[in-house]
């Protein structure tokens, strides 16, 4: 069988099994360990110098360990990718792979924790009493709303960069896509009317960043209908987005939402019915993310917008946030910085939008190749360029 075949070929379980058997991960001596001499220098008795050294100066920590270049990746298994609450030892496979995307785009090490508790004060105190063993957090599959309070909690509390991927690094493709989507379609992306469906993890930080980014009509959706003022069932969280969205205050469900809109994003799983793409403006961008079932199947949403994009591999205009993660947290370690701002995730975003404009745009190119080795390295600079501009590098930030 040819390569090529190989890799069309359809996957089995043996083939996902085999993969995973004894673990995706490996822990690598950097220092060779082959004389009585070269034990006596990475261990006892040349060990003990460095920690002397360390006690005396915390900072030395993170260039004499590998702390400083470790990221956690942390999650209670409440909300792993399509498959919900199942615990944290069966999330342990998503952290394991998401550790060796780390290492395979970001050149970072990473080690998966997976936490025995729910419970928000235990999950930020766990993680404080761990941090002299690493130097950043990619909180992951984390359930809404807890995972607001987790992160935010931790980034205050912490003094090295967090994240929810879920969270921002979704947000993050989500506008480099759009930003190119727009320019194909010809549309300015201050002037969109967005629907974005799901008030969960991503549909939150999507909203805040198309928000950041200068877009003025957003409209939030939960199961319930539109999130707007006139609805008396809505958490904090969604209360407070109620009043920075819906400028036109419409009410209703889907079909409402839809009517004239240029762009729909769907975060959330819930079906829309094609009857309801009828009320997309000319022009329109579908990006439905649902995994493994996209709100709209790719080949209906194409009837009625000009661009469409999904979470799969195979489908064209992939949004996969291993364009985004690995960048960000090599760009805000190379910084030194201690939080990931807005700055720099907009900073993520433009960057990875170059490198498909870079190619040419065309309706089923509007964001590169997971794959592609450019993606990374452009992130982390942008990133870490960023920090620079806004004082966000070597510690400098207060917000």
């Amino acid at each position: 069988m040819s390569t090529q075949d190989q890799q069309s070929a359809p996957i089995t379980s043996e083939e996902i099994f085999a993969k995973h058997e004894g673990g995706k991960l490996s822990v690598v001596a950097k220092s060779l360990l082959a004389t009585r001499r070269d034990l006596s220098i990475a261990y006892t008795p040349g060990v003990a110098e460095v920690s002397r050294a360390v006690a005396a100066d915390p900072a030395k920590a993170d260039t004499h360990t590998w702390a400083g270049r470790l990221v956690a990746v942390v999650s209670d298994g409440s909300a792993v990718l399509g498959l919900g609450d199942i615990g944290p030892a069966a999330s342990l496979p998503v952290m394991e792979g998401k550790a060796a995307l780390f290492k395979e785009f970001g050149g970072l090490d990473s080690i998966p924790i997976v936490l025995d508790t729910q419970d928000v004060d235990e999950i930020v105190r766990t993680v404080k009493l761990l941090r002299p063993s690493f130097g950043a957090v990619n909180l992951e599959d984390i359930s809404a709303p807890r995972c607001f309070e987790i992160e935010a909690r931790l980034i205050e509390e912490l003094d090295i960069p967090v994240m929810h991927d879920d969270q921002h690094g979704t947000a993050v493709v989500v506008l480099a896509a759009l930003l190119n989507a727009a320019a194909l379609v010809g549309k300015d992306l201050a002037g969109l009317k967005v629907v974005i469906a799901g008030a969960g993890a991503a549909g939150i930080a999507i909203t805040e960043i198309l928000l950041a980014q200068g877009t003025e009509d957003v409209v939030l959706m939960d199961s319930r209908g539109i999130v707007s003022r006139e609805r008396d069932d809505l958490n904090e969280i969604k209360a407070g987005y109620a009043a920075r969205t819906n400028p036109r205050g419409l009410i209703g469900g889907p079909k409402d939402a839809l009517e004239g809109a240029d762009v729909f994003v769907g975060v959330s799983g819930g079906k829309i019915p094609e009857e309801h793409l009828t009320e997309l403006a000319e022009d329109a961008i579908v990006f439905a993310l649902a995994n493994p079932d996209p709100e709209i199947m790719p080949d209906v949403a194409a009837k009625y917008a000009s661009v469409v994009a999904t979470g799969r591999s195979d489908f064209p205009n992939q949004i996969n946030n291993v364009l985004a993660f690995p960048g960000i947290f090599r760009g805000a370690l190379d910084a030194g910085a201690r939080r990931i701002t807005a700055a720099m995730k907009l900073a993520a975003a433009k960057a990875i939008a170059a490198i498909a404009e870079q190619d040419g745009l065309a309706p089923e190119h509007i964001v590169p190749s997971a794959l592609d080795p450019r993606v990374a390295p452009a992130v982390a600079e942008a990133v870490a360029a960023a920090a620079q501009e806004t004082g966000t590098a070597q510690g400098t930030a207060t917000a």
